[in-house]
């Protein structure tokens, strides 16, 4: 199917693909180095997704599951990640500065 990802502030589509599902298309776009700051991925499941180095700095992640998401290297400055599932997920050198982790699952992150 086609999967769009759009930005959080105007509905522009940041990157498009055919995939079987959301996870897989964010998962490709991170691959080919899509900058995918300010994108909105509210309410996505995205457990155990490799995101490695990343740039989702003003992404809309609340809600998000990154539940044991590989998210070592990522920018994640000024996200929203308000009660993300971020329990067993790397953080090994993510910025995570003006990033909104209010009501976050941080259990077993490993930094």
């Amino acid at each position: 199917m086609k999967i769009k990802i759009q930005s959080r502030y105007n509905d522009a589509v940041i990157f498009e693909c055919e995939a079987d599902s959301l996870k897989l298309a964010v998962e490709l776009a991170v691959k080919s180095g899509v900058d995918l700051s300010g994108v909105d991925l509210s309410g996505v499941d995205l457990s155990g997704a490799n995101l490695c180095g990343a740039n989702l700095s003003g992404a809309n992640l609340s809600g998000t599951d990154l539940y044991g998401a590989d998210l070592s290297e990522v920018n994640l400055s000024g996200a929203n990640l308000y009660r993300a599932d971020l329990s067993g997920a790397n953080f090994s050198g993510v910025n995570l500065y003006g990033a909104n982790l209010s009501g976050a699952n941080l259990t077993a992150v490993k930094w």
